[in-house]
């Protein structure tokens, strides 16, 4: 006894018909293809199966699998069938005759004809189509009408007469379009933002084309999706742009638009979720559709073919929708770089759940024409490991299993729904095959619940809500648009703070402060412990220093903004003062022996204190620097000593050169004249220092 449920699949050396439940087993009158097998596809009808070789392609009766028609043609490699299957097209790789012009690639038959022995099946029609996406013929659902896009224009053709078109749709710009499916014969149609003019999608009834009959203008939107419900009285339009201006998305902004057929209504569908719109599917009842939106955790919502939403399901990492063939059932997974769980919802059971399927990593899924069965499949070439197919139960059980070697496609037969057996999907739950028990066998159960990564340190203890994700409890997504997020301590993530881990504040830290609500760290606070003992024990020797006036130390020098000595703690800016002074006095004693003139020798004999000394010992507290009167300098002797001390920094780096030079070290050409400047530098030092 045959399978109502029957599936195809093409691997890199054969292609197979497979009856599913409950025989599971391959299709007795099919002869397995081999060799270089380009593509293979069912009939929307379900009547034909057909496969493309290097020999040409064979068209099969998908019901016992003997070949009814073949065609000669070595270098198609792309089939389409219209609704009915009365109709096939097929393309071929793009080439040039003799003349060098385009050959017509796109070629469409009538899938059964009776041609006499001695003559070559012709095509009805022959087109010119270089691209692989949208090359196929469009028809209506009594297949009287075909068409195709050309530039700024539709082509409308009699179905069995593709000679001449029939009629044209004429539109500016026009880059889309779909026909409606269902008895309505209507067609929309899409045209991108130009020149400053918004996109717009209009919708036609064929034949009339002089006005359209709905219409929807928007802005954002450089290609769109065109979903029309199944009886055609519905659209909806799914917008994208290139570039997210916003700069929230790396694949550009997406917004969703609703129309009617007879115009009666149109609006945009507001989403109460920040982020991209992922998926989008209508029911078969043609009332309803769900939409998943929003960042990660993303949001899935049901609405009525009004715009209004009806139900939310629960936040979870999922970008898939697929309602079964039924409408009973509702199909919502994360696929790609998701983990692959599949949640199945019965919407005729208030929404409830009905299992969730760990299917691993597939690129197909799809229900069986009886909504009692999802298929999912790993193919290649997006991933060439793993790849087989695997038959799940509505309520969550495998119930085939079986491997490939590099599985390139996988589809189900589509059936009408007169032709299945009726009765509950859910029950009563079908015997597995053994390849399913087998499967079960290897795969491994994880001892423990499966999670994040969390450090020895936070294990064991509640995870803080900052880390959680939405839909387990934490905070809603924002976009920081770079902007850091600044911990309490004013430098990022709080010190002493394990992610994963509550915030535990150290005990036991002598000499430990707070800083914004958070402690030092262990060797923070030991490092401040020393600081405060070298400050104390550096108090005690300035007692007890000579030199010192009633047992007073100088004060302490202040840093301006700019100084090296900024961000540096105590006892090291100590030490490089003690550094910088020393070097001042040696370099200027040197200086004054060799080129200090008598007026020169003259000041620094009538100043307090010598060269060697620093400048808290030269000046006195409130003084000036380089004045010796008590009062603030005038505004010349401040711009003097200015020009003093940058001309001193120069003499003192040219010094620095000549010793690097006479210890034999190469300089640059720059450090040379450098030097050579020496004797004007030291000119106008002088000069200063006698206006002084």
């Amino acid at each position: 006894m045959a399978s109502p449920l029957q599936f195809a699949y093409r691997t890199q050396t054969a292609i197979g018909v497979f009856d599913a439940a409950p025989v599971y087993e391959a299709l007795p009158g099919f002869v397995k293809p081999e060799g270089n097998l380009r593509c293979c596809v069912y009939s929307p009808c379900g009547r034909y199966f057909a496969y493309a070789t290097n020999d040409g392609i064979s068209v099969v009766d998908a019901s016992v699998g003997h070949v009814l028609t073949s065609l000669p043609l070595p270098m198609v490699y792309e089939i389409s069938f219209s609704p009915g299957g009365t109709y096939m097209s097929t393309w071929e790789r793009p080439a040039k005759d003799e003349n060098g012009d385009a050959t017509k690639n796109v070629k469409v038959w009538r899938t059964i004809e009776d041609v006499p022995e001695d003559q070559e099946k012709q095509p009805l029609g022959k087109f010119v189509y270089k691209n692989m996406s949208g090359w196929n013929l469009q028809y209506t659902a009594d297949e009287k009408f075909c068409a195709r896009l050309v530039t700024n224009e539709v082509q409308f053709y009699n179905s069995s007469d593709l000679s001449a078109p029939w009629n044209r749709l004429r539109v500016e710009g026009v880059t889309d379009f779909a026909i409606a499916p269902g008895k309505s014969q209507n067609v929309a149609v899409f045209v991108p933002e130009r020149k400053g003019q918004p996109a717009a999608v209009k919708v036609y009834n064929v034949p009339q084309f002089n006005s359209p009959i709905s219409q929807k203008t928007f802005f954002k939107g450089d290609k769109v999706q065109l979903k029309w419900n199944a009886l055609g009285t519905n659209l909806i339009v799914l917008a994208q742009t290139e570039v997210d201006k916003s700069n929230k998305s790396y694949y550009g902004e997406t917004n969703m638009y609703l129309l009617s057929a007879n115009g009666s209504f149109d609006a945009r569908i507001t989403l109460d979720k920040d982020g991209p719109i992922h998926d989008v599917a209508w029911s078969p009842n043609s009332k309803e559709f769900g939409v998943i939106y929003g960042y990660m955790p993303a949001k899935t919502t049901i609405f009525n073919h009004r715009a209004v939403a009806t139900h939310s399901f629960p936040l979870g990492p999922r970008n898939t929708i697929i309602f079964s063939p039924t409408g009973r059932f509702a199909l919502v997974a994360g696929f790609g770089n998701l983990a692959g769980q599949i949640d199945v919802y019965d919407l005729e059971k208030d929404n409830r759940k009905v299992t969730t399927i760990e299917s691993g990593n597939p690129s197909v899924c799809q229900w069986s024409p009886d909504s009692r069965y999802i298929m999912t499949a790993t193919t290649s070439p997006r991933l060439r490991v793993d790849n087989g197919v695997k038959l799940w139960h509505v309520g969550g059980g495998i119930m085939y299993h079986e491997d490939f070697n590099e599985l390139y496609n996988v589809m189900w037969r589509p059936a009408a729904a007169d032709a299945l057996p009726a009765g509950d999907p859910l029950h009563p739950v079908p015997t597995p095959h053994p390849s399913a028990l087998k499967y079960l066998g290897t795969v491994k159960t994880p001892s423990k619940p499966v999670g994040a990564y969390r450090p020895p340190g936070a294990r064991g203890s509640s995870t803080p809500l900052h880390f959680k994700r939405e839909d387990e409890g934490g905070a809603a997504h924002t976009v920081s648009n770079g902007v850091p997020q600044i911990g309490p301590n004013g430098f990022g993530r709080p010190r002493n703070q394990i992610p994963g881990a509550e915030f535990t504040k150290p005990a036991g830290i002598p000499g430990a402060i707070a800083v914004d609500g958070g402690d030092l760290s262990k060797t923070a606070a030991k490092n401040k412990k020393k600081r405060n003992k070298k400050a104390k024990e550096g108090e005690g020797n300035a007692t007890d220093a000579p030199g010192t006036e009633g047992g007073l130390a100088p004060p302490p020098r202040e840093y301006g903004n700019g100084s090296p000595a900024e961000g540096r703690s105590p006892e090291r800016r100590n030490q490089g003062q003690g550094h910088s002074s020393q070097h001042r006095s040696q370099s200027r004693n040197n200086f004054n022996g060799r080129n200090r003139s008598n007026t020169h020798r003259a000041r620094s004999q009538s100043r307090p204190g010598h060269f060697g000394q620093s400048a808290q010992q030269q000046q006195p507290q409130g003084g000036s620097p380089l004045g010796g009167g008590d009062g603030a300098m005038t505004p010349a002797q401040s711009a003097n000593a200015k020009k003093i001390r940058s001309l001193q920094k120069k003499i003192r780096a040219i010094e620095d050169l000549e010793m690097r030079h006479a210890g034999g070290e190469k300089l640059e050409d720059t450090q040379v004249k450098k030097i050579a400047t020496k004797p004007s530098v030291m000119k106008e030092l002088e000069a200063l220092e006698r206006e002084q």
